[in-house]
């Protein structure tokens, strides 16, 4: 079974070219990452498998790849670029690739939540532009941090947080218990309590819109908001109306309703919010697990 990289960005391209075996299935690498969906069928051509690490894949476009059974997604948020029951009507099945990046992004989380509480990025700002803005900071040792979702990267935030002597509370969808150093409560006691706010959640229908403008409103005043997870999770207009009006203190945001940023996006506009450009699973270390991983998945689909 013949397996195409859709959309392979040179250091991804070449890493499947070096972790590859020579009893693999063929793999064809194609170097086109900015590949539009209405391409992708010609890329394809008749291959049966699909690696797709950005790319949207609308269903009338898959329906148009003859081959296609499998979608191998780099990553895990496969439903902000394609629907996997459609796809499942069409015979086409995607597989999710899991913790390949667990440290690389709870260490973005991390870092943006500093960087946020120091407002880094606004006096690095200023200072290229010739104005000594001096902001006071907040001190994060002895604060609390609030975990919305605990699976393997917000363990690994919890753990980073813990260590700069922050008090960790946790929400999580299904039940845990016995997580040394973390506290699990409620959604509401969560935001009410929280002085940083980070998420952690896998977009689904479930999840979509979970920080709603109710729950930003429940939000502890002057709260930090780190996001890394997917910008759907987040009501965007309650989100901007709670950063102009000072209740978000200030966002670090990794993650945004469309990809890349319009250049005229409000957040854009806003003093208080440190942008990244959804790069926190970006590391050697993440990047080798990722490509191990999709190869896996496609030695174990050609072995039936």
């Amino acid at each position: 079974m013949r397996a195409v990289f859709v959309d392979a960005n040179p250091t991804l391209g070449d890493l499947a070219k070096s972790l590859r075996r020579p009893d693999d299935p063929p793999l064809t690498v194609n170097h086109q990452p900015d590949i539009k969906p209405e391409q992708v069928p010609a890329v394809l051509g008749d291959a049966a498998i699909a690696w797709i690490d950005h790319t949207y894949l609308p269903t009338d476009i898959a329906r148009q790849c003859k081959g296609l059974k499998h979608v191998v997604f780099l990553g895990t948020g496969a439903r902000s670029y394609m629907n996997p029951e459609e796809l499942a009507e069409l015979g086409i099945s995607v597989h999710l690739i899991k913790g390949y990046g667990d440290t690389a992004v709870a260490e973005c989380s991390f870092a943006l939540m500093w960087a946020a509480a120091k407002s880094l990025a606004r006096m690095d700002g200023e200072m290229r532009r010739g104005n000594w803005l001096r902001m006071d900071g907040v001190q994060l040792t002895g604060k609390t941090v609030g975990l919305i979702g605990y699976g393997g990267i917000g363990a690994e935030m919890a753990r980073l947080c813990a260590g700069a002597g922050m008090k960790v509370l946790a929400w999580n969808r299904s039940a845990k218990q016995g997580v040394s150093g973390v506290q699990f409560v409620d959604i509401d006691t969560l935001l009410a309590q929280s002085h940083v706010v980070s998420l952690h959640l896998l977009l689904n229908d479930e999840t979509r819109g979970f920080l709603s403008a109710e729950r930003i409103r429940k939000m502890r005043p002057g709260v930090i908001l780190v996001n890394t997870a997917r910008g759907a999770l987040v009501d965007e207009a309650a989100m901007i109306a709670a950063l102009k009006s000072g209740h978000i203190a200030h966002a670090g945001l990794d993650v945004f309703h469309v990809e890349p940023v319009p250049a005229d996006h409000e957040l854009l506009k806003l003093p208080n919010v440190t942008l990244s450009a959804h790069s926190a699973f970006r590391t050697p270390e993440a990047s080798e697990n990722l490509i191990n991983a999709a190869l896996e998945h496609s030695r174990r689909i050609a072995a039936g």
